[in-house]
């Protein structure tokens, strides 16, 4: 397999800090979650509730993963004096640099699942 010049890694330097930039990334959007909610977050805001019935996750690992996405500066919590009281989750500014990321992620898993569903 040829490696693209583009992403020939020159030197042991170089190449430890692609690792610390892809470790530094993972820490930040990993796991099984977080970047399916920043999908459907860009889509627009959504209560607590809303995201864990559309994501299909459980409101214990939700509020986690919303905390930590909070932290990382990529979702905005807004908390609405209605009755009852309700809290609303919206990406940042700050979320839009993963744009390129979760497209790229979008075409090639579509890629890979049309490999997969049509291979013998």
């Amino acid at each position: 397999m040829e490696i693209k010049e583009e992403y020939a890694i020159e030197n042991k330097a170089e190449c430890k800090r692609a690792i610390l930039a892809v470790r530094d990334t993972l820490d930040v959007v990993g796991g099984k979650w977080k970047l399916v909610l920043l999908t459907i977050l860009m889509r627009g805001k959504r209560r607590f509730r809303e995201l864990s019935r559309e994501a299909g996750i459980s409101p214990r690992i939700l509020s986690k993963e919303l905390q930590e996405l909070e932290m990382n500066g990529l979702i905005s919590r807004t908390v609405n004096d209605t009755k009852p009281i309700t809290v609303e989750y919206a990406v940042t500014p700050y979320s839009e640099t993963l744009h390129e990321v979760l497209d790229a992620l979008n075409r090639w898993g579509v890629q890979h699942r049309h490999k997969i569903i049509n291979t013998p």
